[in-house]
């Protein structure tokens, strides 16, 4: 029946022109609700039922960014491209991944000084496959010297023998089977000669007893002297500076001869040792005068 009499006026609906929960999605067209069509306050979350709108009422592009409180809290896994692939692996929104190749790395070197002969030095770091090569690179002048030999401990410790005839400080460099490599930022590694002894050995002489001790050892680059083993006369000690023996003999009532070790250190802490000895005499041959 069409519609007789005068045309009401438009008006908006109110929330007090709807029951409560009365509208449901099959109350509403696909696209009847849009954002331009609903006045605020007009229509308030108690007017709408639980499940009144669905993603089928929504015209796809009707919401935008403004319609979206800041507080919403719409968690990663709701949006389409939560996700993102880098190098074969998914990472989500806010998450993170080791992009590139996995490296070796250096934190020590066991010993950092060594000499001219063949020496074994323990690397410590990670990564490590076997068996990596390793090199060492001089820093002064760029010559490059392979191990001699490279022992896989683990992913953490590799054991080189090496033998370096310059003198000089070395990087290290470890370069694993796949191609990936790593040198060290610093010349971690120190070749120099240990002391050399310009002091024969064995007999340095002999002293009536009781009477005066001097002698000196000596080793070219040694900063310091020490007696490692054996004993001196009574009486006597040694300047670890300059490596004088110096005392007044006392305590032996025989002709002795004290046997000792003396070991000089240089600035690297290189050692080299050289066994000595003196003797204390006693007896006829101090002195006695035949007629």
């Amino acid at each position: 029946m069409a519609y007789v009499g005068r045309k009401p006026a438009n008006a908006a609906l109110t929330a007090s022109d709807i029951t409560d929960g009365i509208i449901t999605s099959g109350k509403l067209a696909t696209d009847a609700v849009t954002t331009v069509k609903v006045t605020d306050a007009n229509v308030t979350t108690a007017k709408i039922a639980d499940d009144a709108i669905t993603s089928a009422k929504i015209v796809a592009g009707a919401i935008v960014d403004s319609d979206i409180n800041a507080s919403a809290a719409i968690g990663n896994t709701k949006l389409a491209n939560h996700q993102i692939t880098i190098n074969g692996s998914a990472v989500s929104l806010g998450g993170s991944v080791t992009v590139g190749e996995t490296k070796p790395t250096i934190s020590s070197i066991s010993p950092t000084v060594i000499d001219n002969t063949q020496t074994s030095i323990t690397i410590t770091g990670e990564n490590y496959q076997s068996v990596p090569y390793v090199d060492l690179i001089n820093a002064s002048t760029g010559a490059i010297t392979t191990a001699d030999s490279v022992t896989f401990n683990s992913a953490t410790s590799l054991t080189i023998n090496a033998t370096l005839s310059v003198d000089g400080t070395y990087y290290i460099r470890i370069e694993n089977n796949d191609g990936n490599a790593v040198r060290s930022n610093t010349a971690l590694l120190n070749v120099s000669d240990a002391p050399a002894w310009t002091t024969a050995a064995g007999s340095l002489g002999s002293v009536a007893g009781g009477g005066s001790v001097n002698f000196t050892v000596a080793a070219t680059a040694a900063t310091s002297y020490a007696k490692q083993s054996g004993s001196f006369p009574g009486g006597v000690t040694i300047n670890a500076s300059t490596g004088v023996i110096s005392g007044t003999e006392s305590g032996s009532s025989s002709t002795t001869t004290y046997t000792f070790t003396i070991r000089a250190t240089d600035a690297e802490a290189q050692t080299s040792d050289r066994e000595f000895s003196i003797t204390i005499s006693h007896g006829l041959e101090q002195g006695m005068c035949f007629a």
